[in-house]
């Protein structure tokens, strides 16, 4: 009779013990609908590099990076921040790129920066943006929004870009510049008439 009670009491306290959770596995399930999207791979405090053709051709440092993979569009986010670096055949840097967020379109070879976006050419030269686009197919770097160009020797700012991927031939739209000028008036006042 005492064996009986025990099993009964263990079969009781097993069944307390796993309805309850079954409850919660079904409660969680219905928490996630189908209009949710999650990523097939979260990575955080990721450092990798990236080739192309058999060449490491880039260099990313990000606090998070999630691939959505199995969508009709599929792409990477790096929605906590993502610095970039591009090297040329030889492995020389070649341009350095920072945002705040960033998307990268896979079918579209597509990136988007936005939020703080800095870029640094080969030459030097410091890009300032809040919104970029760089289109691996075409080659080009592009925004509509305001820009700030710094050069060793004078600031160009405007509203709307594009470059060439390298960053070294490139348009500025609706411009507006802050040059240095020399001055090259007479030293003898006299000669002026």
């Amino acid at each position: 009779m005492i064996s009986l009670s025990i099993t009964v009491a263990v079969w009781a306290a097993v069944m307390l013990l796993l309805l309850p959770s079954c409850g919660k596995k079904k409660a969680l399930a219905d928490a996630i609908d189908s209009t949710q999207l999650i990523p097939d791979m979260n990575s955080t405090e990721v450092t990798t590099y990236i080739s192309d053709s058999g060449m490491i051709r880039y260099k990313i440092i990000t606090a998070e990076w999630n691939i959505y993979s199995e969508i009709d569009s599929p792409y990477w986010a790096f929605e906590k921040g993502i610095y970039l670096e591009k090297f040329d055949t030889l492995f020389n840097l070649d341009a350095s790129i920072k945002a705040d967020t960033a998307y990268y379109y896979e079918y579209k070879k597509l990136w988007k920066l936005s939020s703080n976006v800095h870029i640094r050419s080969q030459k030097g030269d410091q890009f300032d943006t809040e919104l970029m686009f760089w289109d691996q197919k075409t080659e080009k770097i592009y925004s509509d929004r305001f820009i700030k160009i710094e050069q060793p020797d004078k600031i160009l700012t405007g509203y709307g870009f594009e470059s060439n991927q390298q960053m070294t031939e490139y348009q500025i739209f609706n411009n507006t510049g802050i040059f240095t000028v020399e001055d090259t008036a007479p030293a003898d006042s006299s000669t002026i008439k």
